[in-house]
């Protein structure tokens, strides 16, 4: 175990207050532009598409519209296929992949699927290429009632009104290199809590709900990306990230007791992805390309079987 002191902020074995919220805060720096990266492409987009503004997430002295783009041929008789990016702010394939996605693909599913996307639920982190937002919570451990996250509460009453028409819904992510040696030794010190070393995996894998697994659908997905990129094998103990692996390239979490966005409707098919930028084996072009793949066949598959 790496003992919390290795942390520079907080006082080892003792949960952060506001004062080390405060230091941490002072510490985080913009480092790209939300505006210039995502908004102008969304505007890009907005002669093809519906852009709806579900929010605005106010950090002052900064302030961003929290924006979802959405079929301009929505049908009340057709499922819904939802498409996240960006719930963790530096996890950049999950945000450009959605984005890509849309520019590519989506029109192949005009009049088949009603498509609703938030490329990118945390601006704030994405400028700052941070995992947490502005408050040092995980968006990704808050999709629950009474949201601590001002992200994740925004995007729940986007999706409120169709959790039950969501047929399919894939969350866009990354395992990145800084996870072990920036946010986990973080989480440790935020929490007052040893950190214990994890192992980065190289490659493509996919979260599946534990408490309602769709094998045969991962299976499909990660059929489609091994064909743009590699996909990350089990650890000498059979798992990935600590968990066991059940099919190659797929572990298990349960989504929504863990407070998960992939756990926030009651689609059938739900996946998260992992994509591993750090790779040498795998251009940022090719994380973008993957994520596209991968909402394009978790699509072509809910609408087959579904």
């Amino acid at each position: 175990m790496i003992p919390s002191a290795s942390y520079p902020i907080g006082t080892p074995g003792v949960p952060w207050g506001p004062a080390e919220v405060a230091a941490w805060l002072a510490r985080q720096t913009r480092q790209r532009s939300y505006e210039a990266d995502v908004l102008r492409a969304v505007d890009a987009l907005r002669p093809r598409f519906d852009v709806i503004q579900y929010g605005r997430l106010d950090y002052s002295p900064d302030s961003y519209p929290l924006l979802a783009i959405r079929s301009r041929s929505w049908r009340d008789d057709l499922p819904c296929a939802l498409v996240t990016g960006g719930v963790h702010g530096y996890e950049t394939s999950g945000v450009h992949g959605a984005l890509e996605f849309l520019d590519r693909h989506a029109a192949g599913y005009e009049g088949r699927v009603n498509l609703l996307v938030a490329p990118c639920v945390s601006p704030w982190a994405y400028e700052r290429i941070h995992r947490w937002n502005a408050l040092a919570i995980d968006p990704n451990r808050s999709f629950r009632p009474d949201s601590p996250a001002p992200e994740s509460a925004a995007l729940l009453g986007l999706v409120e009104p169709l959790r039950e028409r969501v047929l399919v819904h894939i969350d866009l992510h990354e395992t990145t290199d800084t996870d072990e040696s920036e946010f986990r030794p973080a989480l440790a010190a935020r929490d007052g809590v040893p950190c214990v070393p994890g192992e980065i995996p190289d490659g493509f894998y996919l979260v599946d709900d534990e408490e309602a697994p769709q094998p045969k659908f991962q299976q499909a997905v990660i059929e489609a990306v091994a064909r743009v990129t590699h996909i990350a094998p089990a650890d000498r103990d059979g798992q990935i990230i600590g968990s066991p692996v059940v099919a190659p390239g797929v572990i298990r979490y349960p989504l929504r007791r863990l407070g998960l966005c992939a756990g926030i409707t009651d689609a059938r098919y739900k996946t998260t992805t992992e994509v591993y930028p750090d790779s040498p084996r795998a251009s940022a072009e090719q994380c973008n390309a993957a994520q596209s793949a991968a909402v394009c066949a978790a699509i072509d598959y809910a609408l087959a079987h579904g």
